[in-house]
């Protein structure tokens, strides 16, 4: 048995890995547990420190309410709220596995979760509790990748890991889903990520990566045993640094 490569990773779950895959909406409880038996699972055999960022894409989209004529900030804030719900569900699934969890956020709902604070949230990762981190920054305009970003530097987190979704295993020079002739990368340089405008995280996410020098790896989320694979440094994916 391996043991982890990063002794404290933030795991980027995107909302829509929670949905129904027949309907890309809402939350699928059983592809929620089998995402939580595996974080529960990496968090017990290698004692890694995993904190979790999860979106709301599933629920509502800032960006979709932009779009049909909503205020942006106020679309913002409605994703800010779905990522609180995955928050909640992840949570649930979490313990029903015997993992102490803690969901902290940046809007206070003070029924619900903790706000959230750095140094208590890395007082619950030095004892062993997983925290997921919900309401986005607090700020609208700002993605969740950003927020994954943010946070790993401010607790002190050693690398991203960012789950796909869609069946696509890593960074690919084109959409390996519309045009099969991409190419994956094993391993890619903020810089390039930036330059040719490839879709690993938005640009401000990459941008603060690249200055934090805070490696991301990128994952097919959906494959059985790929956290695992990911944390103890299996060339699975594609590594930006």
């Amino acid at each position: 048995m391996g043991g982890a490569r990063w002794p404290r990773v933030v795991l980027k779950l995107s909302g829509e890995a929670f949905a129904d895959p027949a309907i890309s909406y809402g939350i699928e409880g059983g592809v929620v547990g089998r995402i939580a038996a595996e974080i529960a699972e990496v968090r017990r055999d290698l004692g890694v420190e995993l904190a979790v960022v999860v979106g709301g894409g599933n629920i509502w989209r800032g960006l979709t309410g932009a779009g049909s004529g909503m205020d942006r900030a106020n679309a913002d804030y409605m994703g800010m709220l779905a990522t609180v719900i995955n928050a909640l569900a992840l949570q649930d699934a979490l313990e029903k596995e015997g993992q102490p969890t803690r969901v902290m956020t940046a809007i206070q709902m003070a029924q619900i979760a903790e706000p959230y604070i750095r140094r208590r949230a890395q007082r619950h990762l030095e004892k062993g509790r997983v925290v997921i981190f919900a309401g986005g920054t607090g700020n609208p305009y700002f993605t969740t990748d950003t927020t994954a970003a943010l946070r790993a530097a401010e607790i002190s987190a050693q690398a991203i890991l960012k789950g796909t979704h869609s069946g696509v295993d890593g960074v690919y020079t084109d959409d390996p889903l519309k045009n099969p002739e991409a190419t994956k990368f094993e391993e890619v340089a903020y810089i390039e990520v930036l330059n040719r405008g490839l879709k690993v995280m938005d640009a401000t996410a990459i941008t603060f990566c690249m200055d934090n020098d805070l490696p991301i790896v990128v994952f097919d989320l959906m494959a059985p045993g790929n956290i695992r694979r990911a944390l103890e440094g299996e060339p699975i994916g594609t590594l930006v640094r």
